[in-house]
């Protein structure tokens, strides 16, 4: 411990009281929860002790802690990464042996998995790296000159990303319209792809409400749900097309965003927030109750897949007179054909709710959410319309909702109250708030890192929630306001664009 610390603001004996404390407060939380358990016997259950969990709790904490202190003290940035690394180590050891262990004294399991096999070590090596590295450089005290060189580096990467917006934007739509041909025959990937598209496009309309008008909606899937719900009751009661219930089920969500925009006119903030998850909640409430439209718990099934905008169908077996997606192009059948028009679907979906909002953007209307955003009491001396504006922003953002939410449907064939939680609100607001409000490409890295990530790890099983949640906690630290938290201006007067922004990042 001498080695690390090297101040003489705080004592041994200090640091030793304040690491006992933090020891007993884990050991009082820890007895219960982890150290013991409830084991089904032939003579009737059972409680056992686990003392393996709680000393190894006990043992992160006190690491922790310690490495907290030298923190606090500005001492030896590299002690502080090796303690936090060793605590990381000790948290996942206690993690794996809570899940599946049943001789817990036997030799660490971390050691154990991370010489089973090349790839074992691999990943090993790369987790203790990356926490190593999080932790060292999080800590690290800068300097005034790194400061001005750090900012300076920040800027002209500003500026790199803000001149060439366009290009980025090309080169992504680009890779995603080959996508298909670079993985046409893998399954998992243009199901994964789609999926990730989906969140695309609903974090691009929630963007509408959270990064442009500054309303915080934690309500959001319930456009999501009623998008879904509106095409399956459609297609099953009224006969109807996907191509004419799309249209039917935006505009059944944006009345329902203009429904609950009503009550929240004079809302803002939290209480704004709190209302909204209301009003999520309210919607799956009535999607489980109300059982005869709906089917309650049970769902909708065997909703209409759709068409090739009504020339072709993709079944194999097809009634007579009516034109299969392979005979129309003079194709072999295939069961991806299917998967890739419905990729390209939302695709094209998602292309119109970005050009639709980057053109809304820079008309009065999108000028006037970001004038709500900034500030509502100078949007009114404005002559701005603040109950006009918020109406607005629920209702469009809805119906990119509502939109998302039919496209789910006929991908799934079958929806139910389940798909449509709180969590998804979540992870979409996550989505946005992970990629910089406002940003229309953030929210696609965001996608990709909150929605894609996971599943390519999911051959890791319960390890890979771990990765996902360490990967969330370098962004916190890294980039705490988002993956790309600056924009284009939405106006440029008098120059260029490259010259605004080069005077904007000076």
């Amino acid at each position: 411990m001498s080695a690390l610390i090297t101040s003489s603001r705080i004592s041994g004996v200090e640091i030793v009281k304040e690491l006992a404390f933090f020891a007993v407060i884990a050991l009082l939380m820890s007895v219960m929860i982890l150290g013991v358990e409830t084991v089904d016997r032939p003579t009737g259950l059972e409680l056992a002790v686990r003392w393996d969990l709680v000393i190894t709790a006990i043992i992160s904490t006190i690491i922790g802690r310690l490495a907290l202190i030298i923190r606090r003290e500005n001492i030896s940035r590299v002690g502080q990464a090796v303690l936090i690394t060793v605590a990381a180590v000790a948290v996942f050891e206690m993690f794996v042996r809570f899940r599946d262990m049943d001789d817990r004294w036997a030799s660490p399991v971390f050691i154990d998995m991370a010489f089973s096999s090349v790839t074992s070590i691999v990943l090993a090596i790369a987790f203790i790296a990356i926490v190593f590295a999080i932790a060292y450089f999080s800590m690290k005290k800068a300097t005034a000159e790194e400061e001005e060189s750090g900012s300076k580096l920040s800027a002209k990467i500003q500026l790199a990303y803000r001149t060439n917006t366009k290009k980025i934007g090309a080169l992504g739509i680009v890779f995603f319209i080959i996508f298909p041909f670079l993985f046409g025959e893998n399954r998992s990937a243009i199901d994964l792809a789609t999926l990730v598209m989906i969140y695309i496009m609903l974090g691009w309309g929630l963007n509408i409400v959270v990064g442009l008008a500054g309303l915080l909606d934690l309500g959001y899937v319930a456009f999501y749900a009623v998008g879904a719900y509106s095409y399956a009751l459609l297609s099953q009661h009224f006969d109807l097309s996907f191509w004419l219930c799309l249209p039917l089920a935006g505009i059944f969500a944006a009345s329902f965003g203009i429904i609950l925009g009503f009550p929240v006119l004079r809302l803002r903030g939290d209480y704004l927030a709190i209302v909204t998850l209301g009003f999520g909640e309210i919607i799956r409430v009535v999607l489980i109750n109300w059982y005869d439209l709906t089917g309650g718990p049970d769902g909708i099934s065997s909703i209409e897949r759709p068409s090739f905008f009504g020339f072709a169908e993709f079944d194999r077996r097809l009634p007579e007179g009516v034109m299969g997606f392979n005979e129309l192009f003079g194709l072999d059948y295939s069961t991806m054909h299917r998967l890739i028009f419905l990729y390209y679907l939302i695709l094209v979906l998602a292309l119109v709710t970005a050009f639709v909002t980057v053109r809304l953007r820079k008309l009065p209307i999108g000028r006037a959410w970001e004038a709500l955003r900034e500030d509502e009491i100078a949007c009114r001396s404005l002559g701005i319309n603040p109950t006009n504006t918020k109406l607005s922003a629920f209702a469009i953002g809805a119906m990119f909702g509502g939109f998302a939410g039919a496209f789910f449907a006929t991908r799934q064939g079958f929806i139910s109250p389940e798909s449509f939680t709180f969590l998804e609100s979540a992870v979409i607001l996550a989505i946005v708030v992970l990629g910089g409000m406002g940003s229309q490409i953030g929210v696609v890295l965001a996608a990709i890192v909150m929605i894609g990530f996971p599943e390519m790890f999911r051959e890791l099983a319960e390890y890979r929630m771990l990765i996902f949640g360490a990967g969330m906690v370098a962004i916190m630290l890294w980039r705490p306001r988002g993956l790309l938290s600056f924009r284009d201006p939405t106006i440029l007067l008098n120059m260029s664009k490259k010259e605004k922004v080069a005077g904007e990042v000076k």
